[in-house]
């Protein structure tokens, strides 16, 4: 029984409500997909925002569809580039008490109040994959990649929905420090 499954890196991007999109890109502008995501009816769009901290600036890709609140995830690295200091590692959606910045668009701005998070690594999967792999929603498992810097990821959690594929996520730190480039493959250990 095949255990293992793709670890992909998911860079810096964004999530934006409808309204959000409309002060950074006006009022009858619609997202346009670039490119689908490995996750069901996620997709890189074609616009980019530029995220403002305190120290500077990053050009940040938003991935569609509208979400109900505007979240950022970034990288470490990337925060410490803004001039963030404490930003926390959440779940996606965990956004209450984290850093705010300034979203810019070619037709205004925003101030967000909070929303930008590390994310939380995490194995996106169905209920089908859960019971193949003898885990449960929310579990925290660890997970091993064999790369050319082999590591043991720990800390990861679950995150089981039947419109999800599998799928483990890392950030571009992670990925960088396992040297997890291209087609990769995990298993919980």
């Amino acid at each position: 029984m095949e255990k293992k499954f793709v670890v992909e890196t998911s860079a810096r991007h964004i999530h934006v409500t409808a309204e959000t999109f409309a002060k950074l890109f006006g009022a009858d502008a619609e997202l346009h997909n670039k490119k689908d995501l490995s996750q069901p009816g996620q997709f890189a769009c074609e616009e980019r925002v530029t995220v403002v901290g305190p120290k500077g600036e990053l050009k940040v890709s938003i991935l569609g569809p509208f979400r109900p609140a505007d979240q950022v995830e970034l990288s470490f690295t990337d925060a410490r580039t803004l001039g963030l200091k404490s930003v926390p590692v959440r779940e996606s959606g965990d956004v209450a008490g984290t850093p705010g910045l300034t979203l810019v668009g070619p037709c205004g701005e925003v101030e967000m109040a909070e929303g930008v998070i590390v994310a939380k690594r995490h194995i996106h999967m169905t209920c089908a994959d859960a019971e193949r792999l003898g885990v449960a929603d929310k579990q925290i498992v660890k997970v091993a990649v064999d790369t050319a810097r082999p590591v043991i990821f720990d800390d990861v959690v679950v995150r089981v929905s039947d419109k999800f594929a599998l799928a483990m996520h890392i950030d571009t730190d992670e990925c960088n420090a396992a040297a997890a480039f291209g087609a990769v493959l995990g298993e919980i250990v």
